[in-house]
């Protein structure tokens, strides 16, 4: 056999378990705070993983051949890789692992939803739970905030190329990172005081606390990218004078969803009906959750009893925050079963252990007042699963 005809030899694993020892060891439970006491704060929910229990984890690792978990991260982080990173204790090369595919592991590994994604597609799922990925990537990222050197971060050769990002919410910060790795000059514009986006306005503190934002966000202005809030883009200054006058080759447009989806039945319009990205809005620009610190002028919830419409993680986000106000009782209101909830696992565990009551297969059709125009209750009409419709999930019906 020539030299150019030879197989690469493969790489001795350093994972000290068998495949057979790795299926026996089960998925490492991450601490969090005891349900009473996080209802009442807005302190993050999970603690993170030590560096024993990250290891432990970390050695359940298959190293599958096909590296499924890969193939389905919808950036391409090489998972397996950086697990095995993990395993031979070497965090920070784990966490530069990561930033190869993704310049947001604290936030992804935090607010992303691995069950559809990479664990979904991890094999050890097909007999016992599959690898914490989304648990490992949390904790090289905090590992790797906690023992970098900021401002020694390496910076690619200079493109000469200059480039707008309209937007600074997850895709503006992924686009923005993506490019000043590759050596681009980066100008995020933000039409509000701070950046971030949607991660800073509607995900609740305590699923992902501003102060890991602010600290990816540094990350990214040491690597080079300039942040430039209070800029509407449109108004203050338009595409074409970006383009024309100030010399960018090129703008990605990063506005995100924007406005709320209503669902167009009677009694929207009455006092006490909200949007979710209103709610949230509010919670976070507003400091709701530093209450009685900041004094944010909402509705009074103490006691109060509060229904949320939906099954998504922004319906999830919107009810645990209202019981953290004091609502007297939280409810979600689900026209489909809870199986067919888009909510992350974990997110609707949390929402059990704390108390949110789940009212599925209903479906309101108009909000009652109590005579003044303040809401006051919701006729509902029950529904039953029929065939699945585009989503793949089944349909409700009414009954």
């Amino acid at each position: 056999m020539t030299e150019s005809t030879k197989q690469p030899t493969k790489q001795a694993s350093l994972n000290p378990l068998s495949l057979k020892e790795r299926m026996k060891v089960p998925r490492q439970h991450m601490l969090e705070q005891s349900p009473l006491e996080r209802a009442t704060n807005f302190t993050e929910v999970n603690l993170g993983y030590s560096e024993e229990l990250a290891r432990q984890e970390a050695q359940r690792c298959l190293e599958c051949p096909k590296a499924t978990c890969t193939t389905d991260c919808p950036v391409g982080v090489k998972v397996k890789e950086f697990v095995q990173l993990i395993v031979a204790g070497d965090f920070m090369a784990a966490a530069a692992k990561i930033r190869e595919d993704n310049v947001l592991p604290a936030i992804t590994g935090r607010v992303c939803p691995q069950e559809d994604h990479c664990e979904g597609g991890c094999l050890m799922g097909k007999k016992v739970q599959p690898l914490g990925i989304g648990y490992l990537e949390r904790f090289v990222a905090d590992y790797e905030q906690g023992h970098m050197d900021i401002s020694n971060i390496p910076k690619a050769p200079p493109t000469g190329k200059k480039v707008a990002i309209v937007g600074s919410g997850p895709s503006g910060l992924t686009a923005a990172g993506d490019l000043i790795q590759k050596g681009h000059q980066v100008h995020v514009f933000e039409a509000l005081h701070t950046p971030g986006g949607v991660l800073v306005y509607g995900i609740p503190e305590f699923r992902l606390p501003k102060q890991i934002i602010r600290e990816q966000i540094d990350y990214m202005r040491a690597m080079g990218v300039e942040f430039e809030t209070d800029v509407v883009v449109g108004r203050t200054v338009t595409i074409d004078d970006l383009m024309e006058e100030e010399g960018y080759d090129a703008v990605f447009i990063g506005t995100g969803a924007g406005l709320p989806q209503f669902m167009g039945i009677p009694g929207e319009h009455f006092n006490g009906v909200y949007s979710a990205n209103e709610f949230l809005t509010r919670i976070n620009l507003m400091h709701a959750y530093e209450f009685p610190k900041y004094d944010e002028p909402m509705v009074d919830f103490r006691g109060k009893n509060v229904a949320v419409i939906g099954g998504g993680n922004t319906a999830l986000d919107a009810i645990r925050s209202a019981l953290r106000l004091g609502a007297g009782k939280a409810f979600i209101l689900y026209r489909r079963s809870e199986t067919e909830m888009p909510a992350r696992i974990e997110e609707i565990k949390h929402a059990k252990q704390e108390g949110i009551e789940f009212q599925v297969l209903a479906a309101p059709l108009e909000f009652l007042d109590d005579g003044k125009g303040w809401l006051a209750g919701a006729r509902c009409q029950k529904m039953e699963l029929g065939e699945p419709d585009a989503s793949g999930r089944r349909r409700p019906v009414p009954i």
